[in-house]
């Protein structure tokens, strides 16, 4: 055997050893319901689904060729569960808004604890004018520029963490519910209160979850099994999951407060050092929003940068009188969300 035929043996068996490696990872990512650490791997699904693929096409002309084709055809299958959440180059018609609703809109951001750019923030605010606004990392620093706003915004509960830099907020221009009062769950990981939506009463809550396993993440979310499950009948909840759609942590929030997870708006964080586009296209998908009861949501759009790590999400939604969501019209607003929301700000 020639020298250059032994080098091109070995960089076949590292490749090969590569894409198994990546391969197990994709698997362990599926059996995260067994185990929060085998979870953490579903989160980079995407990554892992794109590069097994990359070194399995590679391997294709080697003596690995059918080993190679059956890691592609698994990649392409893991890729395949993550539809909802891969970003778009074209624009998608949205769900046509009712003629006979209110179209009402809720700001999700998680704002950083340390923005070297707030007034982006409120200028974005300003221009969105969002009936309610869910917020992530609201430190000290936070709590005085969103005073500059109390006037558009009067209703409002800020909920600080231990910490003082991850606290969670919600802001309302529509009144709280008469008779309810906003709360705030242990270690300022949720806040909840009962909006008045043009006399009909809405359970919103934003939440905040810390980094997976080995993080606390999935200790905090039994933490807050009592206050997912107390939620009404009718509710909206956005945050940043530090979860992607399709993990074990997101499912278990979802069973725990009896709420359908949005098809993702499309990735929204990635290290902020990095390139927005490279965010857009690259980044993980964890800022999720969560609904049920007579909650409809027409839309979910990513918006523009205002110096966070992760990008704002604009949802639209409207309410059903009948508190009933016919099981066609939920199926269209998820199919039309998922194109929609990928499509970038």
């Amino acid at each position: 055997m020639t020298t250059g035929g032994a080098r091109s043996n070995m960089t076949a068996g590292v490749a090969f050893l590569a894409m198994t490696a990546l391969t197990a990872a994709l698997l362990a990512g599926f059996l995260g319901a067994l185990h929060p650490a085998l979870d953490s791997f579903s989160h980079f699904r995407i990554h892992l689904s794109v590069l097994t693929a990359l070194l399995a096409v590679a391997l294709l002309a080697s003596s690995y060729r059918l080993q190679a084709a059956a890691a592609l055809l698994f990649a392409l299958a893991c890729l395949a569960t993550t539809a909802s959440a891969l970003p778009r180059l074209w624009p998608q018609q949205a769900v046509a808004k009712p003629a006979d609703r209110i179209v009402y809109s809720l700001l999700q951001i998680n704002l950083r604890f340390d923005n070297p750019t707030p007034k982006k923030v409120l200028s974005l605010i300003g221009r969105t004018n969002p009936d309610v606004i869910t917020l992530d990392e609201v430190s000290g620093m936070w709590t005085r520029e969103l005073g500059y706003i109390t006037g558009a915004y009067p209703y409002r509960i800020l909920c600080p963490y231990p910490n003082g830099v991850f606290g969670v907020a919600l802001l309302s221009r529509r009144p709280f519910a008469a008779g309810t009062a906003p709360h705030c769950e242990p270690r300022g990981a949720m806040a909840t209160a009962t909006i008045d939506f043009g006399g009909t009463g809405v359970d919103v809550a934003a939440i905040h979850l810390s980094w997976p396993w080995p993080r606390e993440q999935y200790w905090q979310i039994g933490e807050l099994a009592g206050p997912l499950a107390a939620l009404g009948e009718t509710a909206i909840m956005a945050g940043d999951c530090n979860a992607v759609p399709w993990s074990a942590a997101v499912r278990r929030v979802a069973s725990l407060g009896g709420l359908s997870v949005m098809p993702s708006a499309g990735p929204t964080w990635i290290h902020r050092k990095l390139p927005d586009f490279i965010r857009r296209f690259a980044g993980l998908p964890i800022d999720q929003v969560f609904s049920k009861g007579a909650v409809t949501i027409h839309s979910a759009t990513r918006l523009e940068d205002a110096g966070s790590d992760h990008l704002p999400v604009l949802i639209e939604f409207s309410l059903r009188s009948d508190g009933r969501q016919p099981e066609d019209e939920h199926q269209s607003a998820l199919a039309a969300n998922a194109q929609l929301g990928n499509t970038g700000g």
